[in-house]
C-alpha cells in the first residue's frame, strides 16, 4: 500500500476508436487494481468519433463509476495518437500520466508495478517491455512474432536506446516529462512511441522497465495494417538520423 501522505495522482489516458466491447472490461480492471492498491487516479477516455457506440458505452460507465473517476474528452474524428495524448494531458489533474491501449492488450495489473518502480528510483519514465524477464507476447502467429523480434533487433542495433522494447505503448510518465516529449516529437503513427524513447534519452530522462505480457486483442479489429512495416522502416531511418 502507498504512503497515506502521498500526494501523487495518476491520470490514465485511454485513446479509443471502436472499442465498444473492450472498454467496459478495461475500465473495470483499471478501477479494480487501482482501488485495491490505494492509489489516487482518474481515467480519461479520449474517443475519436467511434461509429460503434464506444462513446455511449463510456457515458454509461461514467454513471457507474462517477465523474471524478471517469472523464470523457471525445473528439470528432481520428486525429492521431500524439494529439490524443496532448488533448488528454490538458484535462489531466494528476502529476503522473499513464498511457495504455484500451483493447485489453495491456493488463492493468501491471500499473501498480510501474508506480512502485517509479517511486523506488524516481524515474521520469517507466515502460512495459515484452523482451526481458517474464515479458512476452500471446496471441500472435509465428510470422508476426518474427517481424516484431526482427524490428526490435534492428532498433537495438542502430539506435542503442538502452531500453529493451522501443515500440511499446504501455508507459508511465511524469506529467511535465510527457508534455515535453510530445512537443519534441514529429513522428506519426507506428513510429511515434519509438521517437518518444529516443527523445527521452536525448533529454537525459531516466527510464525504468517492467516486464509485461502483451496479449493480442480479443474483441474488435487490429488498428495495424499492412503499411506498418513500411512505416517502421522509414521511421527507423529517421530516428537513426536524429540519433547520430
Amino acid at each position: 500500500m502507498p504512503d497515506a501522505l502521498t500526494t501523487n495522482k495518476y491520470s490514465i489516458l485511454l485513446p479509443t476508436y471502436n472499442e465498444v466491447e473492450n472498454l467496459p472490461i478495461i475500465i473495470w480492471l483499471i478501477v479494480t487494481y487501482m482501488q485495491k492498491s490505494g492509489y489516487d487516479f482518474e481515467i480519461i477516455v479520449i474517443d475519436d468519433g467511434s461509429p460503434d457506440g464506444t462513446l455511449e458505452v463510456a457515458q454509461e460507465l461514467q454513471k457507474v463509476y462517477g465523474t471524478s473517476k471517469i472523464l470523457l474528452r471525445p473528439r470528432e474524428k481520428k486525429l492521431g495518437l500524439g494529439t490524443a495524448y496532448i488533448h488528454g494531458i490538458k484535462h489531466a489533474t494528476g502529476n503522473f500520466i499513464i498511457i495504455m491501449d484500451a483493447d485489453l492488450s495491456h493488463h492493468p495489473k501491471y500499473i501498480p508495478e510501474f508506480i512502485k518502480l517509479q517511486e523506488a528510483h524516481n524515474y521520469d519514465v517507466v515502460t512495459g517491455t515484452r523482451y526481458v524477464g517474464d515479458g512476452g507476447v500471446h496471441g500472435w502467429d509465428f510470422k508476426r512474432k518474427l517481424i516484431s523480434r526482427g524490428a526490435n533487433f534492428l532498433t537495438q542495433l542502430l539506435l542503442r536506446p538502452g531500453v529493451s522494447d522501443l515500440t511499446g505503448s504501455f508507459r508511465l510518465y511524469k506529467k511535465d516529462v510527457l508534455h515535453k516529449l510530445i512537443q519534441s516529437c514529429i513522428s506519426k503513427g507506428y513510429v511515434f512511441q519509438m521517437e518518444m524513447i529516443i527523445r527521452a534519452r536525448q533529454f537525459n530522462y531516466t527510464i525504468g522497465e517492467v516486464p509485461i505480457a502483451f496479449v493480442d486483442r480479443v474483441y474488435g479489429e487490429s488498428k495495424l495494417g499492412g503499411s506498418e512495416i513500411i512505416q517502421f522502416a522509414s521511421g527507423l531511418l529517421y530516428l537513426f538520423d536524429i540519433h547520430r
